[in-house]
């Protein structure tokens, strides 16, 4: 039997096991992967711990993100065939149809194929993060060259994801991270700017940089005290994506920067993306046409075997890595 990961109580990277498990064959519309490798994803800490938005049915499976090759398909599946490159799109309960382990049953729509010339590694680390950037940056906002892109949390794998498609489309990417320990790789990466959140004043430094403009475009992940900093250092009519909830702090609502600048505060999750084919197509063309050019190039920061997903868990809640976090099989 093939060995799967599952956690029967929520809490820390400890509660993930690893375990034999009977995989019945793809259902309907459904496709089975011998998985290689895995990407991960702080959405996934969050489901471990009981706090993402879908709750964990126990035993749980978990994890969004994998590549390998096909190798079954349910009745009805067509565009693929067994012994196809692929990996996988969020577009799945992360419960139902996790793909941590060495084999992950997930449906049809939900299968891409990407570049022959990427890893298993990269190809793991490749939709989550440049579909999360794309929905709302380019098909939302509408960011356009000349335009100011706020970005917390650069070094995130999303964060690397957002500097690169800015740097693509002749956007400037702002990174902000809180101290300057990354200053130097973030620069390397591609970031215009970099900012220590803790060490510079946010909204002085993103004014020198703007002529006192503001940026238009903030894709935050964090949330808490620094929204009011953020909106402070918008632009006239800029728009602030709420994508995540890393900070377990209040997250306030700056009325008056709202008000008088006329801001859009929006939430922002993946999946109204990726569930509507019709956004999702354009948004993959886009994606692949990067990767092929390399202009978009998947940020691998560390890879860990199965065996240690615990620690592999550990070391994507501890901030150090710069890029995707990849667990191998």
């Amino acid at each position: 039997m093939p060995r799967i990961v599952r956690f029967h109580q929520t809490g820390g990277p400890e509660v993930l096991k690893l375990e034999e498990v009977a995989v019945a064959p793809p259902g309907p519309g459904e496709v089975r992967i011998a998985v290689k490798a895995i990407g991960l994803n702080r959405a996934e800490a969050m489901f471990r711990s009981g706090m993402y938005l879908e709750q964990p049915s126990f035993p749980s499976r978990i994890g969004y993100e994998c590549s390998g090759t096909v190798e079954a398909v349910g009745d009805g599946v067509t565009e693929f065939a067994v012994g196809d490159k692929v990996s996988t799109i969020p577009a799945f309960s992360i419960g139902k149809n996790g793909v941590y382990g060495e084999v992950a049953t997930v449906p049809a729509a939900a299968v891409a194929r990407y570049p022959a010339s990427l890893s298993w590694e990269e190809g793991t680390s490749i939709w989550m993060q440049y579909l999360t950037v794309y929905g709302a940056v380019i098909d939302i906002a509408k960011l356009a060259k000349g335009d100011t892109l706020l970005i917390p949390a650069a070094s995130s794998s999303v964060g690397i994801a957002a500097i690169q498609i800015a740097n693509l489309i002749g956007a400037t990417p702002v990174a902000l991270t809180r101290t300057s320990g990354k200053r130097e790789e973030l620069l390397k990466h591609g970031a215009k700017h970099v900012i220590a959140t803790e060490e510079q004043d946010l909204v002085a430094e993103v004014m020198k940089l703007t002529d006192q403009k503001g940026a238009r475009v903030v894709f935050d992940p964090v949330g808490g005290p620094t929204v009011a900093k953020l909106t402070a250092a918008m632009a006239a009519g800029g728009i602030l994506f709420q994508y995540g909830a890393l900070s377990t702090e209040p997250t306030p609502l700056p009325l008056m920067d709202v008000l008088g600048k006329t801001l859009t505060i929006r939430g922002y999750l993946l999946f109204e993306f990726t569930t509507h084919p019709e956004k999702l197509k354009p948004a993959k063309e886009f994606v692949v046409k990067g990767l092929e050019s390399g202009a978009l190039k998947p940020l691998v920061a560390k890879t860990f075997p199965l065996d240690q997903i615990v620690e592999s868990h550990r070391y994507l809640e501890s901030n150090q890595q710069i890029g995707k976090v990849v667990v191998t099989v």
